[in-house]
């Protein structure tokens, strides 16, 4: 799979659409309105100002099957070195071991970035991203319960991790 940076020009609205699709009818996202055009045009200007990718892959028509990115776990100086991920695809798509890919990826530009850690939130009850994240070698690092409220139901959230051996020298800057 050849991987491409997606930009807001060329991919918000199929970007729109899968994040939309995820909203709407599943708890990978605790939202419950769909998205719009400008919440995208923020989402990319955040990704851009923090120098987070947003990698994407394209189909034989040259239609996005899905994307990647990670940005700020948390705000503060010294989570400098952490990031949360996320990867969506096309429902289309689903299940057919493009995620990993994805994922792999991503870990590689966090290498590069110089992250330390990859955190991936997820729904408590998504069987199958946890076992995905296990696969990649994450660990399991908590639970927040009924930390969300979606679909007429209480919602746990666990937290997965991967340690990288990035950044060789951290710093206090």
């Amino acid at each position: 799979m050849k991987f491409i940076d997606c930009t807001y020009e060329l991919h918000a609205p199929e970007i729109l659409a899968i994040f939309n699709h995820a909203i709407l009818n599943t708890t990978a996202l605790w939202e419950y309105k769909a998205r719009t055009t400008d919440t995208m045009k923020i989402w990319f200007e955040t990704k851009s100002a923090g120098n987070f990718p947003v990698i994407g892959a394209l189909d034989e028509q040259g239609t996005l099957i899905g994307f990647a990115s990670y940005g700020t776990f948390r705000p503060w100086a010294a989570y400098k070195y952490s990031v949360e991920h996320s990867v969506y695809l096309r429902q289309d798509q689903q299940g057919k071991g493009l995620g990993k890919l994805f994922m792999q990826e991503l870990i590689q530009r966090a290498k590069t970035q110089g992250f330390h850690t990859i955190i991936g939130a997820i729904d408590a009850d998504n069987k199958s991203s946890i076992a995905f994240h296990e696969n990649l070698g994450f660990e399991y690092a908590g639970t927040l319960k009924q930390a969300g409220y979606k679909f007429g139901r209480w919602l746990d959230f666990v937290f997965y991790q991967l340690i990288l051996e990035t950044p060789l020298h951290p710093t206090e800057d």
